[in-house]
């Protein structure tokens, strides 16, 4: 007889709004080439991911997409 495979607990679904960590989003959601959007400078599989996202992650996210949006910036001047 072979036993039951273990039972993994499920994953945590984490909820969008966080106190520690703040959505990025501004509610201007447009992407660009790259799939990076122009509001937040998330890129899809970031904004994808934010929702099952600890807080140590959406940190993370939040530091990319200010080198991203700090790179666009400096492009511009």
């Amino acid at each position: 007889m072979t036993e039951p495979a273990a039972v993994r607990p499920p994953k945590p679904l984490y909820s969008n709004v966080s106190p520690a960590v703040s959505s990025p989003c501004i509610s201007l959601c447009r992407l660009d080439e790259q799939k990076v959007c122009r509001g937040c400078f998330r890129h899809v599989e970031d904004i994808r991911e934010w929702r099952s996202a600890d807080d140590q992650r959406r940190r993370v996210i939040c530091a990319q997409a200010l080198l991203r949006k700090q790179s666009v910036a400096a492009e511009g001047l």
